[in-house]
């Protein structure tokens, strides 16, 4: 049974340093332009971490090749799946993200086969996402993400500077 019904649109990185990167993987991958979001927080109101409320914040960079978003996180403060995956593995590819049609029952699913949740969140209603324990499959991470109307737009303006 497969759980995520949707295309893979995401490739994300942890990293210490965000704008070493931007510059390596943008000339690796040709990725023109990052978009950098800097301290972006993720708050217990919205952010869970391991079953808990989360409270961190991290560096977000955004860019494209192709269709594909590339996605690199610098953790700044707090604990959450990013820290976790730095000081564990140190840096390197983190999750691969995937848009089901059904992000509710995509979850009841996962839940249903064993796939634990670690981290979940709410981004002010414009977009929700969920990181599955991909480790078994050789991924750290599968985000499973709901992307809102302004969000999505967000998204394309990104791409379109991209080109």
């Amino acid at each position: 049974m497969t759980v995520a019904h949707g295309p893979i649109t995401q490739i994300a990185w942890v990293v210490p340093d965000i704008e070493v990167s931007e510059s390596f993987l943008g000339t690796v991958l040709g990725a023109r332009k990052w978009t950098r979001m800097p301290e972006v927080h993720f708050g217990p109101e919205t952010c869970t971490y391991r079953g808990a409320p989360a409270d961190f914040t991290a560096h977000i960079a955004l860019a494209y090749n192709g269709d594909t978003q590339l996605e690199l996180i610098q953790p700044v403060r707090g604990d959450s799946i990013y820290t976790e995956f730095l000081n564990a593995s140190g840096p390197g590819l983190h999750h691969i993200c995937v848009e089901p049609e059904d992000f509710d029952q995509t979850l009841k699913d996962a839940a249903a086969q064993g796939l634990d949740v670690v981290q979940r969140g709410d981004m002010a209603g414009q977009m929700r996402f969920a990181y599955l324990d991909g480790a078994a499959a050789g991924v750290p991470f599968i985000e499973v993400a709901e992307v809102g109307e302004n969000m999505r737009k967000f998204f394309e303006q990104i791409k379109r500077e991209a080109q």
